[in-house]
């Protein structure tokens, strides 16, 4: 999509001016100074004078007691300051999470290879790194549980097992036509954030701090940096201006970076910035949970479900950070689209002794989603049908609208969006040419399969579903803003600036927003859940409504006419009697004393849920898309393509499609990442052997299909979202799943007589494909 015209940026109030900026493709904020090299980052910001550098010290061990720390070494290296170890601790020794299970640095035990021991302090950070490879632990060595059957074997949890049930599944799958058992894996996903893990800290007068990170939580960096140090949150001030992406690895990860950057500034008195080197990022923060499934499902001559008994288990790491929400939400997202009258599911939150699993976009409903498609795939293969028709005949509809967690789907349009996608993208006919292709083509298979999405949106924790903003006009009618939420590359800034503009009737670049700040908005939830724009943009367009609605009073006065019958548009105030410009009312209001700035505050209406049944409605309302995609496989080597796809996906009413764009394209090719090129390896020590660009492989430009078709359905959110908008950063994820279900499709081919489903794990790597099409050449097992 073209971008518009640049705007000038000096360009004085007048009548012409643009018109409404909701719904216009305009360039993220930053983008010109980031192409510039102008955008700061928090590595980019001046160092203060004698500012120093901190460094980890990290466990060579996967699990073992820790009798001691040897750091004689590191401290003579040169430019060495001091060592910052569990002693220096002045408060709270754990991490102020949720879960209060992980230590700032251990004591006793080690729990991962990678698990940060100590930190060296120094003048540089080359120094620092240096030193703190000299460093020397003296760790006994204890059993290292690294996969979940042995986490499943030894009863390790970082939470108990959760059941959810609805009807009957058992009797269900005793009185079905046809019973499939099956089992699955899916691995695991490195952020791979441009920017790695980042930290400056600060010292203030009065034991105030200053913590500028790359966070998407800056109220939960406040709350951990205060904790450890002995403070109130109130002595901490934390400033994200931008990230250099996020995925949901900057959500608790960049608490880490802050407080011990923090605890070395404490003991030196000194600024410290501590920034993670790739390798180190790698072993030392969390990634996308990895989960393996078992299930029985059963279902009639049609492919409709009847019953479905489900086990998940995830590998959570060595502690429980997110894990809990990260499950429950994949048990909220195994029925995609797909009504289960009778289902039964178990989820356990394994421990093993590797890197805490964390949050990474969507949030375990990637995990959720892809096994119930799986199951899908798997009932059309055994019965002979097209999986897209299994598919339409297990949707919600009529009379089958209520989830497994008591929830009715009441905005449900799956079934026609999917049938526009399918239309529009010729599926039918494309896949009678693939099957002609395969039917003469012995080497190359080609693959196809189009997949649905239904994402929920909300925080599942009720009490994360709020958000503040502050609207500041000023005497010359500019604007600016700061809101709760981050900026890490996904426009929130951009469509707020939009939503304010449009509120107040002025041109985009008449707004201007500032760097998040715990100062200016307390409390803030993260930005996650794609919820940044929902939450912070209402808040912000409640603010500036304020301060319309105090002119609007002003100059009905005035004018001697109804608030009502004041416009603000394009720039400009009118009223019965004339149009003068937004910046000289402001400046007849100014004088007049009235109050120009606004603070806004949103809740999240409707939503409500019992953690302890997980039933209830946990989510606003949900985001629907779907995916076609075609990929071609070699049977000989594994090797595999992605050949072209086809989007349609709801946003509601777009606030700005060019973004909006970006993030549908954006996050189906990291979800195809995760689902064909991104494997994560532990050898047998624990040692996370996939550490940098040249072992762990995210998609590049060149694995971007050359057909790449993306639509946007075309309605409105039906609840009452901030410009009838939906949210965008996470559900486009999910649409990869086609991908793997393509590359499945295609290994079928190899014996297109076998009515059996295609056994392959995720990600669909050239060695997975290889096993899989091997497989499939054998004589089919009986049942």
């Amino acid at each position: 999509m073209p971008s518009p015209p640049e705007p000038d940026m000096n360009a004085p109030d007048k009548l012409n001016l643009a018109a409404s900026a909701c719904g216009a493709p305009l360039p993220h904020e930053s983008a010109r100074a980031q192409v510039c090299g102008a955008a700061t980052y928090v590595d980019d910001l001046p160092e203060l004078r004698g500012t120093l550098h901190a460094a980890p010290i990290l466990s060579p061990v996967a699990h073992g007691r820790l009798r001691g720390l040897d750091t004689a070494a590191a401290l003579a290296a040169p430019g060495v300051v001091t060592i910052v170890a569990a002693a220096d601790i002045p408060g709270d020794p754990v991490f102020a999470a949720f879960t209060h299970d992980e230590p700032i640095f251990p004591s006793g035990e080690v729990e991962y290879l990678g698990q940060v021991l100590g930190l060296v302090v120094a003048r540089t950070v080359n120094e620092a790194r240096a030193a703190a490879k000299l460093a020397r632990a003296d760790i006994e060595p204890l059993p290292a549980i690294l996969t979940i059957d042995e986490a499943l074997a030894a009863g390790s949890e970082v939470a108990p097992t959760i059941h959810v049930q609805r009807g009957d599944a058992v009797a269900a799958l005793e009185a079905a036509p046809h019973v499939l058992h099956g089992s699955f894996a899916v691995g695991g996903q490195e952020h791979f954030y441009l920017e790695g893990q980042v930290a400056y800290a600060v010292p203030g007068e009065q034991q105030t701090w200053t913590i500028h990170s790359s966070t998407q939580h800056p109220g939960e960096v406040q709350h951990w940096v205060a904790q450890a140090l002995g403070l109130r949150a109130h002595d901490v001030e934390v400033k994200c201006r931008r990230m250099g992406g996020g995925f949901g690895g900057k959500e608790t990860q960049a608490g880490h970076l802050a407080v011990w950057a923090a605890l070395a500034a404490r003991k030196t008195g000194r600024p410290v910035k501590m920034r993670l080197e790739r390798i180190e990022d790698f072993l030392v923060t969390g990634k996308r949970h990895p989960f393996a499934y078992r299930w029985s499902v059963g279902f009639d001559d049609g492919g409709l479900i009847k019953g479905l008994r489900l086990e998940m288990a995830s590998n959570c790491g060595f502690s429980a950070d997110l894990s809990g929400p990260v499950n429950d939400r994949a048990i909220f997202h195994v029925d995609n689209c797909y009504f289960l009258e009778n289902v039964e599911i178990r989820s356990h939150r394994c421990k093993t002794h590797t890197q805490s699993a964390t949050a990474f976009r969507g949030f375990g409903g990637p995990q959720g989603m892809i096994v119930i498609e799986h199951i899908v795939d798997d009932i059309a293969r055994t019965l002979g049908l097209d999986p897209l028709e299994v598919r339409r005949r297990n949707f919600y509809g009529p009379g089958r609208d209520v989830t497994h967690y008591r929830m009715r789907v009441e905005d449900n349009i799956a079934p026609e969006l999917v049938a526009r996608l399918a239309a529009d993208c010729g599926y039918e006919r494309r896949r009678a040419a693939i099957d002609a292709w395969n039917a003469t083509s012995p080497v190359i298979k080609r693959g196809l399969a189009l997949t649905p999405v239904k994402f929920g949106i909300s925080f599942t924790a009720t009490m994360f579903n709020q958000a503040g903003a502050l609207v500041h006009v000023y005497e010359d009618g500019t604007v600016q803003i700061n809101h709760g939420g981050t900026e890490m590359g996904q426009g929130l800034h951009t469509k707020v600036c939009q939503l304010v503009a449009d509120e107040l009737g002025l041109p985009f670049e008449r707004v201007r927003i500032s760097a998040t700040d715990t100062s200016k908005v307390p409390n803030a939830s993260a930005t996650a859940a794609s919820s940044g724009t929902d939450l912070n943009g209402r808040a912000a367009q409640f603010a500036a409504r304020q301060v319309r609605e105090r002119l609007a009073r002003f100059v009905a006065e005035r004018d001697g006419c109804a608030p009502e019958a004041v416009v603000f548009a394009q720039g400009c105030v009118t009223t019965p009697k004339g149009v003068q410009s937004f910046a000289e009312l402001v400046h007849e209001a100014y004088v007049a004393r009235i109050q120009l700035w606004s603070d806004g505050f949103y809740a999240t209406p409707k939503i409500h849920y019992d953690k302890h049944t997980l039933s209830g409605r946990p989510f606003y309302y949900f985001s629907y898309g779907a995916a076609c995609t075609e990929v071609a496989i070699d049977t000989l080597t594994g090797e595999n393509r992605v050949l072209g796809v086809d989007i349609l996906h709801d946003v509601g009413r777009s606030i700005n499609p060019a973004l909006d764009i970006g993030q549908i394209e954006g996050g189906f090719v990291q979800g195809m990442g995760w689902l064909t090129t991104e494997e994560l390896v532990w050898n047998e020590a624990g040692k996370l052997t996939t550490q940098a660009p040249s072992t762990y492989k995210i998609p590049a430009a060149s694995d971007v299909p050359e057909h790449f078709k993306v639509a946007l359905w075309p309605e409105a959110n039906r609840e009452d979202n901030v410009h009838g908008s939906k949210a965008v950063g996470e559900p486009p994820f999910m649409l990869a799943i086609s991908v793997f279900e393509a590359m499945r499709d295609a290994v079928a081919a190899v014996a297109p007589s076998r009515a059996d489903p295609v056994r392959m794990d995720a990600p669909a790597t050239p060695e997975q494909v290889l096993r899989a099409v091997q497989r499939r050449l054998e004589p089919a097992q009986r049942p």
